[in-house]
């Protein structure tokens, strides 16, 4: 899985534990049941909070589904109808586009098979875009705010604010999760969803970027931060004042039961810029000069923690997915590294409490 916000199961509690991990699965099980089980790839944590979203402006519909082995061969209840359908949507064409990126840059397995990402960025393309099309949806949006990136990209320079590089993100995003206000019936939670959406793309781009500075200072990679020459320190600024501005849009959101989305958008999505800005400096460390860590033991010495990243393909990517959720990996060892992308990721790191910030009057916390 892959997505900022990684919820851990001590701060959600067991309702909202459950309520999230049905989104989880009712995307995968969409993804699969319209598109094929290839398609299932894409689901990620983020792209649920489009299925979330609609649930929390409507009212609540489940389905039983059958034993999974990501869910321990066990079954469970889990999201259907056009909220699974619009985030499996939104997830498929915003994969094929980054595939098609990697495969016109050369990078990873898309980039030295490209024939074979071609084909799979132009079928997922096409699927994603006929759901999206019936369900009301014109993803055409979002294809062509993403197919601009390139274009903003090569526009910006030392000087220019690093806000010029996200809009394209921000704009898909916007759209995708306004969206949400019109499958569920509400038309007039468009414009402050679409600014949580907007606000919400920001956050995700500039983590990505702080998250990939040491290695593409390395390699001379193009990064935001490093082409417009915005610091670290400003790049967690503008993060915390898009989380601020998405507790505010929420406030304008007529919701029917606002604990999830409150508690992803707010407290998990602070917790996902404490886990970059705050926990993990590792901009402070000199490139070629990285801290050290346990690269791993016992079970725990596979997949092994790698500074300079060894990303694993498809196939051996999925079994180190499927090996680190038997071992309890990916809640208990911190730091761990990505099954496919090698990345360092930190792993949950649970208390008494629900975190630093759970400082607000929504009664969305076990421990309010």
């Amino acid at each position: 899985m892959f997505g900022i916000i990684r919820p851990c199961r001590n701060r959600m509690g067991a309702e909202l534990r459950s309520a999230w991990l049905s989104h989880l699965c009712g995307m995968c099980l969409s993804l699969r049941d319209e598109h094929g089980h290839l398609s299932r790839l894409v689901t990620n944590y983020d792209g649920l909070m489009i299925s979330a979203a609609v649930e929390a402006q409507s009212s609540v519909s489940r389905r039983t589904a059958g034993p999974c082995a990501l869910r321990g061969m066990k079954s469970a209840d889990v999201a259907i109808g056009d909220g699974a359908r619009l985030a499996a949507s939104v997830s498929l064409v915003l994969a094929s586009l980054k595939i098609q990126d990697h495969v016109d840059d050369g990078d990873g397995l898309a980039g030295r098979l490209g024939w074979a990402g071609r084909v799979v960025a132009q079928r997922w393309a096409s699927k994603g875009l006929g759901t999206a099309s019936d369900l009301g949806f014109d993803a055409s949006v979002m294809v062509d705010a993403v197919r601009r990136q390139p274009e903003v990209e090569a526009g910006a320079g030392l000087g220019s604010s690093v806000l010029v590089v996200t809009e394209p993100t921000e704009t898909a995003t916007a759209f995708a999760v306004g969206q949400t206000a019109i499958i569920a019936g509400r038309p007039g939670n468009v414009e402050p969803l679409r600014e949580v959406g907007r606000l919400f793309g920001r956050v995700a781009h500039l983590i990505d970027a702080v998250e990939d500075l040491e290695e593409d200072r390395a390699s001379g990679a193009w990064n935001p931060l490093l082409a417009t020459g915005t610091s670290v320190e400003e790049a967690h600024r503008l993060c915390l004042d898009a989380v601020a501005g998405i507790r505010l849009a929420l406030g304008d959101v007529e919701f029917t039961d606002a604990r999830l989305v409150h508690k992803l958008l707010v407290h998990e999505l602070e917790e996902s810029i404490i886990r970059v800005f705050g926990k993990r400096k590792r901009h402070q460390y000199p490139p070629g000069k990285p801290r050290w860590s346990d690269p791993g033991s016992g079970l725990w010495s596979y997949p092994r923690l790698n500074w300079q990243r060894q990303p694993r393909g498809c196939f051996e990517g999925c079994g180190a997915f499927l090996y680190m959720c038997g071992t309890c990996q990916f809640c208990c060892r911190d730091p761990f590294p990505g099954p496919w992308s090698d990345k360092r990721r930190d792993g949950c790191d649970p208390g008494p409490d629900c975190g630093p910030n759970c400082d607000c009057d929504c009664n969305c916390c076990p421990c309010d």
